[in-house]
């Protein structure tokens, strides 16, 4: 993907940014992009609109054209259910925030905690794992939080696709290529 820092992106690394028919990306865990070889063959084929594109080209023996960066399905597609339980789903639902010491980090410097631990029963299920810093994970240990004298932020459970969706981005604007910006909505002001 093409760095706003200036950078010369080399072809092979493009990403295109692939959003539903409302304009809003698929997903956002993992961000719902294409490799662009693939955007190219979709915009061919006519089953996404071209959006935005990379300044860089690309050439046929019968075509000259833009590489896409950013293409929206022509049909809406409806993203019920949950999400695959997975660590970094997990602290995408408890937004990369420690659920007992309340204190935000990095999804590489996060790990996750069985709540009632797995060796007194407990299961690797969405509503018995959380979110936690290490130190915190260390000080619970083999204990529950009450025993261990901690206090969840908030219980565990099975969050909806449009909830991890909706959970807010951990990545860096500068990190995301200028033509993706709009429609990730990262300065939009928040309705009460």
């Amino acid at each position: 993907m093409a760095a706003a820092s200036g950078r010369v992106p080399m072809l092979n690394d493009l990403q295109t940014l692939v959003l539903n028919a409302d304009f809003r990306p698929l997903s956002r865990y993992p961000l719902s992009a294409w490799h662009w070889k693939d955007a190219v063959a979709a915009v061919m084929l006519d089953r996404v609109a071209l959006v935005a594109e990379y300044d860089e080209f690309i050439h046929s023996q019968r075509l000259s054209m833009r590489v896409p960066s950013v293409v929206a399905l022509k049909e809406y597609r409806h993203l019920d259910g949950h999400p695959a339980f997975t660590r970094f789903n997990i602290y995408c639902r408890d937004r990369w925030v420690c659920q007992y010491c309340a204190s935000s980090f990095a999804p590489a410097d996060l790990t996750f905690d069985h709540v009632l631990p797995r060796s007194r029963g407990g299961r690797t299920t969405w509503e018995n794992v959380v979110a936690a810093c290490s130190p915190c994970n260390l000080r619970k240990a083999n204990k529950t939080p009450r025993e261990a004298g901690m206090q969840l932020r908030r219980a565990p459970y099975k969050p909806t696709r449009w909830e991890l969706n909706h959970a807010g981005v951990p990545f860096q604007r500068a990190s995301i290529h200028h033509t993706w910006v709009d429609f990730l909505y990262w300065d939009s002001e928040l309705e009460e």
